[in-house]
């Protein structure tokens, strides 16, 4: 009989070797993506680079104008600006490089990936999850894309990961680590920001210390503030204003159309701005058309933010990395709501916080125009709680076969979540 300690450290060693083959795999996929197709280039990189070298040659921050603006966070133009400089001293052309870069990011996020289900559901959670997303395409795709993408999934479940560990071990230093993780990530996408309220409104939920979370809140927005402090300190001296993420309305004015529809004639839109006409549009909708406002703000949004995978910015040829694609990702969202939904009668387990975030990150969602797009960085929670439920399953499903009984050391291995 095999020792208890050396067949731990056996199969320890064996998950490390399964997680190394998978991370490989999604190396060389990502790189052959990289490297063997024409990327194409969106309008919203183009304006990206134009900033960023009017950035570099003028000192001016402005997104879509010569004149300093707010209109985007500078996390990932600022990323972009370090690249050039690099990719100036090195001779080589910037993109290339940023797609190597944000190969890395991926990887990365395959790792957080694995370490966050791992911890919520056991190692074969955390290797199905790594797996899953080593091939689920848009994850390979947007490599590719001169976009915040890449950067921001990376920062988001770097954060979710922080947050799991504050709430398990209630140290203040994991609280302020996750308050700057979430800082990080709204420099990137400043719509996550309402996440950091919704974890610490589920640790009150879970624990009902309002003291204590008052606290360790108050410890995470500490270390939220310091990493924005620099961008809203900017923004004061050189605009004159308060602004905490960014000044964009476009994407909450656009979201007012149903079915994108931007030429419907609701709101005569002259001599107005585009938050003037936004609102007339709402009041209007809501009481005039409140079918088709209530369906547009519901199903329909929903239809159109998670029904198809996120392409990129686009490539030729197509990498299809799998067959059946669209059928693999509706069976992830499928699998993480059906997860979500079970979760609800569990609300006091860990993972219920990737349950918050996600129906956050939809609600969030559904105030503002939607795109295939904006699904990419829910896709991750998507998938570890569909892998969660998986693994659960299976593993209520032997015991019976077996008629063994859940020990407690297996529960507290998984998170209490099976």
């Amino acid at each position: 009989m095999i020792p208890i300690r050396a067949w731990y450290s056996r199969l320890h060693k064996t998950t490390a070797l399964a997680l190394l083959i998978i991370l490989v795999a999604a190396a060389i996929l990502r790189i052959d993506f990289n490297t063997t197709v024409s990327h194409k280039v969106s309008h919203d990189t183009i304006n990206y680079d134009e900033m960023v070298w009017q950035l570099l040659d003028y000192g001016v921050y402005g997104y879509k104008s010569t004149e300093p603006n707010a209109q985007v966070t500078p996390g990932y133009p600022l990323f972009m600006a370090a690249v050039y400089l690099i990719a100036d001293q090195l001779h080589y052309e910037p993109f290339p490089l940023i797609r190597m870069l944000q190969v890395g990011f991926s990887l990365i996020s395959i790792g957080l990936g694995y370490a966050i289900a791992s911890r919520l559901g056991g190692r074969w959670a955390g290797l199905l999850t790594a797996a899953i997303m080593a091939v689920y395409p848009p994850f390979i795709w947007t490599t590719g894309a001169i976009l915040t993408e890449t950067l921001a999934g990376m920062l988001l479940l770097l954060y979710i990961w922080l947050q799991l560990l504050a709430f398990a071990h209630s140290r203040w230093s994991l609280h302020a680590a996750s308050g700057v993780a979430m800082g990080l990530t709204v420099l990137v996408r400043p719509e996550f920001l309402v996440l950091i309220g919704a974890s610490y409104a589920l640790l009150f939920l879970q624990s009902r210390r309002l003291g204590q979370t008052v606290r360790m809140l108050g410890i995470a927005l500490l270390g939220l503030a310091l990493t924005l402090s620099p961008w809203i300190i900017r923004n004061a001296v050189t605009l004159g204003e308060l602004v905490v993420a960014s000044t964009q309305v476009n994407p909450f004015a656009a979201g007012t159309y149903p079915d994108k529809n931007y030429e419907d004639g609701l709101v005569d839109r002259r001599g107005k701005t585009q938050m003037e006409v936004a609102r007339e549009r709402l009041r209007i909708g809501f009481t005039e058309h409140t079918w088709i406002y209530v369906k547009w703000y519901t199903v329909g949004k929903l239809k159109y933010t998670y029904g198809r995978m996120f392409f990129g910015s686009g490539h030729s040829p197509l990498y299809p990395v799998l067959p059946m694609r669209q059928a693999f990702h509706l069976t992830i969202v499928l699998a993480g709501a059906v997860s979500s939904l079970w979760m609800l009668r569990r609300w006091r387990e860990p993972a219920m916080l990737l349950v918050a975030l996600l129906g956050t990150i939809t609600v969030t969602r559904l105030a503002f125009v939607p795109e295939f797009r904006y699904n990419f960085t829910a896709m991750p929670l998507l998938i570890i709680l569909g892998c969660l439920l998986a693994v659960a399953v299976y593993q209520r499903f032997m015991q019976r076969r077996d008629g063994a009984k859940p020990v407690e050391s297996q529960t507290q291995e998984v998170g209490r979540y099976a």
